[in-house]
């Protein structure tokens, strides 16, 4: 399964790209667009009934686009409204008439007649969400492509990488990956692109190959990554959700400039766990090992 993520700073980019990934026959059951805007939220569920201006599906009062949309309550997250009409099975989680905490996430947060559903998250959901809380609270909203097929993941790609927050320039390098054991911790030394099949493959193997060996303490090294796309951006979030989905922790060290200036205009730099340097995360690891053990 592929993933790719766009971080849109306005309204009007992200329903540029919906329009596009539509037009460009990208599966309407592929795509999740998620928002802390009611408006917006409704406006992009609308969408998801017309294709290149053409009533698809749908009625004149825009039912269809309301189907399509879900409001998601996270614990100590808040409310997300998530857009598409496979949504609930694209971020894991389930329809139900209560919030996440299995409480009263009630209908009058979206407004009393609203036809709204409300979906429940599971345990399994909950990081790889929590990862685009503060993205979402500066405004931004998130487009996400997941898919099985090479040539979709392709297209939704190409149309991410144009038209959301993205680093400017490209790279003709090679990818490569090399690997260290430090007392515990591993830490991957990546270099050249992460991005669709060259780099985002190579990043997803050596990170399950981690957590078959057991190895739930990873540190990637990004200091010689020149060139991060959207299909990279994804890679990197399912990687942070997978080790933490086994109890570890991930951590990023030693970004080069253009990977910080991509995690810092994206906000998830204020998400992922990144130490100054190599010497700070392994000492990090080694007090959690310390507390767990204690």
């Amino acid at each position: 399964m592929e993933t790719t993520i766009g971080v849109f700073p306005t309204h009007e980019q992200a329903e540029e790209a919906l329009k596009s990934l539509l037009a460009h026959e990208v599966p309407h059951e592929s795509i999740v667009y998620l928002t802390r805007s009611e408006n917006d939220a409704t406006s992009m569920g609308k969408q998801f009934g017309t294709s290149g201006g053409d009533v698809a599906n749908g009625t004149a009062d825009g039912s269809e686009g309301i189907a399509a949309t879900s409001l998601l309550t996270i614990p100590r997250i808040g409310s997300v409204f998530a857009v598409g009409p496979d949504s609930a099975t694209l971020l894991g989680v389930g329809l139900g008439v209560a919030g996440a905490n299995g409480g009263s996430a009630s209908k009058e947060s979206i407004g009393k007649d609203s036809d709204i559903p409300l979906m429940k998250a599971g345990a399994s959901s909950l990081d790889d969400l929590a990862l685009f809380n503060r993205v979402l609270n500066e405004g931004h909203s998130v487009i996400i492509v997941r898919t099985e097929f090479a040539s979709i993941a392709a297209i939704a790609c190409e149309i991410l990488n144009r038209l959301s927050l993205r680093m400017k320039k490209s790279s003709t390098s090679v990818s490569m990956v090399t690997i260290r054991e430090v007392n515990g911790p591993v830490i991957a030394y990546v270099a050249g692109r992460i991005a669709l099949i060259d780099g985002s493959l190579l990043l997803r193997d050596t990170v399950q190959d981690f957590l078959r060996q057991g190895n739930d303490q990873i540190i990637l090294d990004l200091n010689d990554v020149d060139f991060i796309d959207s299909a990279g951006l994804g890679e990197l979030v399912r990687s942070h959700a997978a080790v933490r989905s086994r109890g570890g922790q991930l951590k990023l060290v030693n970004p080069s400039a253009s990977v910080w200036d991509l995690l810092k205009i994206t906000k998830l730099d204020q998400v992922f766990d990144i130490p100054p340097d190599e010497a700070t995360a392994l000492a990090s690891f080694r007090k959690s090992s310390a507390a767990a053990t204690g």
